[in-house]
């Protein structure tokens, strides 16, 4: 196990990895708010999805959601269907105005990725990935096995996401 001098050190990292993440927000489109592409971006990757499993994997609550998802209906990046299951509920699905938008987000990220990395070697490159993906496994791991929240504190804070969740 780590040091705990590491552990304090890996805080203050992650404190200073949000101007990376406000960068990599700047290069997105000014009709594509960060919390537009992440539903963008997990709809292209999942697939169509009723609204609650986009709140779940967002990691938000619903009216965040709705107003993240009203916005890329708006623009006619994705569109809303009745659930056949249960006509209550919508499902998800990006159009094909959408799946340009992510492929156009994916291409900046990518350039801005390659020009800022341009420097590091391909297996340095592989490294921070497979150390990053190990590390959001671990928090995974956790969120079935978290502590309650103490009262004063919501269990699920609500929070937009970068882009890559």
């Amino acid at each position: 196990m780590a040091e705990q001098v590491q552990y304090e050190e890996l805080v203050r990292q992650f404190s200073a990895f949000g101007a990376v993440k406000r960068e990599m927000g700047r290069i997105l489109p000014s009709d594509c708010p960060s919390g537009s592409a992440a539903v963008l971006t997990l709809l292209s990757r999942h697939g169509d999805m009723r609204m609650s499993k986009l709140a779940e994997l967002l990691a938000v609550d619903m009216s965040v959601t709705s107003r993240h998802v009203a916005h890329v209906a708006e623009r006619g990046w994705i569109e809303r269907s009745p659930d056949p299951a249960d006509k209550r509920s919508r499902i998800l699905r990006l159009t094909p105005a959408g799946e340009e938008r992510v492929r156009e987000m994916s291409r900046l990220t990518t350039e801005l990725l390659a020009e800022r990395l341009s420097d590091w070697t391909d297996e340095e490159v592989a490294q921070l990935t497979g150390l990053m993906t190990r590390l959001r496994a671990s928090f995974d791991d956790c969120r079935s096995h978290r502590p309650p929240a103490p009262p004063d504190r919501p269990e699920h804070p609500t929070r937009t996401p970068a882009i890559t969740q």
